[in-house]
């Protein structure tokens, strides 16, 4: 899906669930992104599950969320606002995308990591903590507003 050449090693850990298994070897887990399937209660349901299983200290910038399922609305059974709250309760960048059409794969696998760069620390100038101001834009309204 995606291919660029990178100087450090890319590691994709999939889990449907937190916690992770225990385990002695496991790297160092430089971000997370929680998938949302808006065509899924149960997709949304996880997740938050999942929340609290992290260390409030990991939302500082290395915790993302990713709406997918947004290109058909009628189809939705979770409304766009909820996943949005969701990620302003977190205080956490949140991704739209439609998975089905692969341009837009590609295009979300580079954002996703471009994101993974900058939470470990390979991009000079940004660091984690400035996520979410640099992903808030115009698209995205404000959680007042909603």
């Amino acid at each position: 899906m995606l291919k660029a050449d990178c100087t450090s090693e890319l590691k994709v850990h999939l889990a449907r669930s937190l916690p992770l298994p225990c385990s002695v070897n496991r790297p160092r887990i430089d971000l997370i992104v929680f998938v949302v399937n808006l065509h899924s209660k149960h997709s949304l349901q996880s997740v938050e599950e999942s929340l609290c299983h992290l260390d409030a200290a990991f939302f500082l910038g290395k915790v993302a969320f990713l709406a997918t399922g947004a290109g058909r609305d009628s189809h939705c059974s979770i409304h766009r606002n909820t996943v949005v709250k969701l990620a302003h309760t977190y205080r956490s960048p949140l991704l739209f995308c439609d998975l089905e059409i692969e341009d837009f794969r590609a295009a979300m696998a580079q954002r996703l990591v471009r994101l993974l760069q900058i939470c470990a620390g390979h991009v000079p100038g940004v660091s984690a903590l400035n996520l979410l101001s640099l992903l808030r834009g115009s698209e995205n309204p404000s959680p007042e507003d909603l």
